[in-house]
């Protein structure tokens, strides 16, 4: 996905990507990155969590605008199946 968001980044679109193997990340150097440490297949969370499902977007997207150094990626502070997200 990184090799996409790089082209997409050329025409002057911003993008974030949510990433949950870190090390595919890294090498693919992405412009902006998210990562969770997160069961493979579930970068945004547990199936039929809204809530939860949302406050990860919401830290992609604050990071979307935050971010300003290429390639950074941003360590999102959820656990999986231990944390309470409002609604």
């Amino acid at each position: 996905m990184g090799l996409v968001q790089r082209e997409i980044e050329k025409a002057g679109i911003p993008t974030i990507g949510i990433s949950i193997v870190r090390k595919y990340s890294e090498k693919v150097k992405p412009p902006r990155t998210v990562f969770l440490r997160w069961p493979f297949g579930h970068p945004l969370g547990e199936p039929f969590r809204p809530a939860q499902h949302r406050a990860v977007l919401e830290k992609a997207f604050d990071a979307l605008y935050t971010v300003d150094v290429p390639g950074t990626i941003v360590d999102l502070p959820f656990r999986w199946r231990r944390e309470k997200y409002e609604k």
